[in-house]
């Protein structure tokens, strides 16, 4: 009997690895070359991931990113969030929930999600990230949706690295490896940390993509 469950469980062992190893990559390979799945401007990203939160429990967190700019192997991208309405400020604007997460990966080609420049949710009256007339005046397709990521100006993106070594931190904010993510399916960032030659370099940090949606 002894000998039935050993061998069981090396079979189930070997089945894992092949799933990770081998099925899992072909499946990847074969969507992220799918006109709907492949990375590209303008594409979402779902990932989530288990982490300990401030009580040290395990806790699911579910991100949601439109990929705005490609230039070379940097991927920049823009957490999908909900602008707060004012008096109402939630947890779940700012940190998704499971149910949002399904929802969104449902349904985000027919939502309205509202491209806002960084330097605008700062303006207008009361505390930033919250819905105010001055967002509403300038974006007025908040009015269906206050799902919103932020953007860049246009004439800032594919312009390669800053000249200026200060900017380059700030650059390098949610910017991931293009290869990592077309050969492994991982969001694994470029960052300036612990740079000593001025060069950025891969972290050792990663996210698994659960799925990429055009």
């Amino acid at each position: 009997m002894k000998k039935i469950i050993l061998i069981a469980v090396i079979v189930l062992a070997i089945l894992y690895f092949l799933k990770q190893k081998v099925y899992n990559p072909y499946m990847w390979k074969k969507a992220i070359n799918s006109e709907e799945h492949q990375l590209k401007v303008g594409s979402f990203i779902f990932s989530k991931e288990t982490g300990i939160n401030g009580s040290q429990s395990y806790q699911k967190y579910y991100f949601i990113f439109k990929v705005i700019e490609i230039d070379g192997d940097y991927v920049r991208l823009s957490v999908i969030r909900q602008l707060s309405q004012k008096d109402n400020l939630k947890e779940s604007d700012f940190s998704m929930t499971s149910d949002q997460y399904q929802n969104l990966k449902q349904n985000i080609k027919s939502l309205t999600i509202t491209p806002i420049l960084s330097s605008d949710l700062y303006k207008g009256d009361g505390e930033p990230f919250i819905l105010n007339d001055y967002l509403l005046n300038k974006y007025p397709v908040l009015k269906q949706s206050r799902y919103y990521y932020e953007d860049i100006p246009t004439e800032s993106k594919n312009k390669g690295l800053p000249e200026n070594p200060a900017d380059l931190e700030m650059y390098f904010s949610l910017v991931y490896s293009k290869k990592e993510i077309l050969k492994n399916g991982n969001l694994i960032p470029w960052t300036m940390t612990n740079s000593f030659n001025g060069k950025p370099s891969l972290s050792q940090y990663s996210k698994n993509i659960d799925l990429i949606i055009n």
